[in-house]
């Protein structure tokens, strides 16, 4: 489930984030889809760089070859050619536009984003930096991120949870107290 889902998501992401072939990819966040993401770009040759929160997810990017691992709004330790920002967080906009080197790509990978504040066109948006929504996915999507991930031996961090528990896993995921991705599992029959 986690791959037909938070892996298609992502890999929708990293492919409007219009990373170069051997590029340099930040990753705002480091739940569900983006410790798959991280993956397939890492397979693919990419540096990446993860910013988020939570200690546990910094530990699984670092484990899973990210270059670093810091808090979202520190800098990353070069340049980026792309980000994803997959944090619900609309603050993170303008740190993660500020982290591009020129003529990067932003794209915001939430279903959901707080209001992002207003943005400085000199520090944030010149040298053709561009800010790109990810609204959906294809089955086309589907077929080859699943492809991808079976190239690059990609697998799913999880976290199991009963049904009867599914308000517990949705604070535990607001809280950060978890790597990975939360999985409900039915107990309730």
């Amino acid at each position: 489930a986690p791959l037909l889902c938070a892996g298609i998501i992502g890999h929708r992401a990293l492919r409007r984030s219009a990373l170069p072939p051997g590029g340099r990819l930040g990753l705002y966040g480091f739940g569900g889809s983006a410790h798959l993401c991280a993956q397939v770009a890492l397979g693919e040759g990419a540096t990446v760089h993860v910013l988020t929160r939570g200690a546990a997810a910094r530990r699984l990017a670092l484990e899973l070859g990210a270059a670093s691992a810091r808090d979202p709004y520190e800098m990353p330790p070069e340049p980026l050619d792309s980000a994803i920002l997959f944090a619900p967080a609309g603050e993170l906009v303008p740190v993660a536009l500020r982290a591009l080197d020129r003529g990067g790509t932003l794209a915001v990978a939430g279903i959901h984003l707080t209001d992002v504040p207003a943005l400085r066109y000199e520090s944030e948006l010149f040298y053709e930096k561009q800010l790109r929504s990810v609204t959906s996915n294809t089955r086309a999507d589907g077929r080859e991120f699943l492809a991808l991930a079976a190239e690059h031996g990609v697998h799913a961090t999880t976290h199991t949870y009963p049904m009867s528990r599914a308000d517990e896993a949705l604070r535990d995921l607001a809280a950060g107290r978890f790597d990975g991705a939360a999985v409900l599992v039915d107990d309730l029959s």
